[in-house]
Order: C-alpha cells, then structure tokens, then sequence
C-alpha cells in the first residue's frame, strides 16, 4: 500500500511541472530514464530524471544555437 501512494503522489507531482514546462526533450528523457530505472527497480524516478537531463540539454542547445546566430549577424 505503501508503494501505491508513493506512485500516485509522485505521478501527481509530475503531472503538475510538466504542465507548467516546456517539455523539450522531456519525452525523449523520460524514457531512457524510464528504461535505465527499470534495471534498478526504479523506473518512476528515472524517467523523472531522464525528463529533467532532456530538459536541461534542450535548453543548452538552444543557447548555443542561439548565440550563433547572433554572432553571425
């Protein structure tokens, strides 16, 4: 029982930031985080992992993609 309510909870938490984020590489993320949980017996927190690490490097290529742009301006 104790394991069903940490799941429900934890997928509540998700479902409220990914509603309030862009998910740039949140989907790609999730599921190599999803499929390396997994292996440990813990799926729910890699995939949370794996969106937040697609998040971040989305974000970082799209500084650099960015600042490129300006400096060929």
């Amino acid at each position: 029982m104790r394991k069903f309510s940490l799941i429900v909870l934890t997928a509540g938490v998700l479902l409220s930031v990914t509603s309030q984020v862009e998910a740039k590489g949140c989907i790609k993320g999730a599921v190599v985080g999803g499929v390396a949980g997994h292996m440990a017996h813990h799926g729910v927190a890699g995939a949370a992992a794996g969106c937040a690490v697609g998040h971040h490097m989305a974000n970082k290529k799209q500084k650099e993609e960015d600042s490129k742009q300006q400096q060929s301006k």
